[in-house]
């Protein structure tokens, strides 16, 4: 049987135009989650102990962004919005964002439904730098730590946050770089920090103690401009380069050999992908303590609605988790108000249920 060359060109063109409507119906979906997440955010600002309207908040955030005087603002209103409500969701999206990305990649690198980057020990590491100086720093730096308390908080966990992630790797390294090692050592990892941590909780004082309970809890009570300008040129390059290595992680997600075979050096791309997912996930976690389950739910939530092609499931899962963020953050900070339940324990509530779930139909 003889095919013609009409033949094969309109089963090209046949698949160029499937291809084109597959791209653009998962381009709509991630548009459609980005329009959505600006809705969100603006109805997360209205809400609270001082109500606002919707219109109200938009000319307030509209009038300061581009300066404009013409439009009126109560005083108390136009500072709730900008320096209280606005930096926080801001917050809640790039943290929400960073861990959703960051559980993304480490689930295809390692080929695991279970990873995130608290599976690997990441949280455990951070939450023992941010304990180690709250004990410590005190009795290091005297009466002038109180100064600089929290800037030196975000420093230790985020050094020993990245200091975990290198212990894993060495680990693994060590056994082989194999992706059922890199769990197993991360898991270890992490209960090695928790115990230091308990330590430090046994031997603390009365404050010392509150504060390290208040942090692990997790919680964006402190987000300030000045954190976000931080925080967000970081997670920012972290995930513009995540999304660089897209095709390689959709041929590892086929198996080493078929990724070798490909011309794709493997160890080079997982340890790049492991450096990229500590320095994202631990910048967030050494400003807003332990949030759980951000990395390991969105992903999964968006390989459903659009599936693992990760040049579309990274920034998928970037917008799906800064929706939940958001959404616990503002569940957090209003159901009980004006007392504030730290979000790290709203999105365990969330998450914990969807993590049985998934061990349950793993299972199946």
């Amino acid at each position: 049987m003889k095919i013609s060359v009409i033949d094969t060109e309109e089963f090209c063109n046949a698949k160029d135009e499937f291809y084109a409507k597959f791209t653009k119906r998962k381009m709509t979906i991630v548009t459609g989650l980005f329009i959505l997440l600006i809705f969100i955010a603006i109805v997360s600002i209205c809400v609270g102990t001082v109500s606002l309207s919707f219109k109200e908040t938009v000319n307030i955030i509209i009038s300061n962004i581009f300066n404009l005087k013409g439009v009126d603002a109560n005083a108390l209103n136009n500072t709730v919005v900008m320096k209280i409500r606005f930096p926080r969701v801001l917050a809640a999206i790039i943290i929400g964002s960073s861990l959703a990305a960051t559980g993304a990649v480490m689930q295809g690198i390692l080929r695991n439904p279970l990873v995130s980057p608290y599976t690997l020990g990441l949280s455990s590491g951070s939450a023992f730098g941010a304990a180690l100086a709250i004990v410590l720093g005190t009795s290091i730096f005297g009466s002038s730590f109180i100064g600089f308390q929290r800037c030196f908080v975000v420093i230790s966990a985020f050094v020993f946050g990245l200091i975990t992630m290198l212990l894993v790797y060495f680990i693994a390294r060590v056994k082989g770089l194999e992706p059922g090692t890199l769990i197993l050592s991360g898991v270890a990892i992490g209960y090695v920090f928790s115990a230091l941590v308990s330590i430090l909780k046994y031997v603390s004082n009365n404050e010392q103690l509150g504060d390290i309970v208040f942090w692990t809890m997790g919680g964006l009570w402190q987000s300030k401009w000045s954190t976000l300008s931080i925080i967000f040129p970081i997670t920012l390059v972290c995930n513009l380069l995540m999304i660089k290595y897209a095709w390689d992680l959709n041929a590892l997600g086929s198996g080493d050999e078929v990724a070798v075979s490909l011309g794709i050096n493997v160890n080079k791309v997982r340890i790049i992908c492991l450096v990229l997912c500590a320095l994202s996930a631990s910048s967030c976690v050494a400003f807003a303590g332990t949030i759980g389950f951000i990395g390991l739910v969105a992903p999964h939530i968006s390989r459903i609605i659009i599936g693992s092609d990760y040049r579309f499931l990274i920034p998928c899962s970037s917008l799906m988790g800064a929706l939940i963020l958001l959404f616990s953050d503002t569940l957090a900070r209003t159901v009980i108000s004006p007392t504030e339940i730290p979000v790290g324990i709203i999105t365990s509530l969330l998450g914990a249920p969807f993590f049985i779930y998934l061990l349950i139909k793993k299972r199946r």
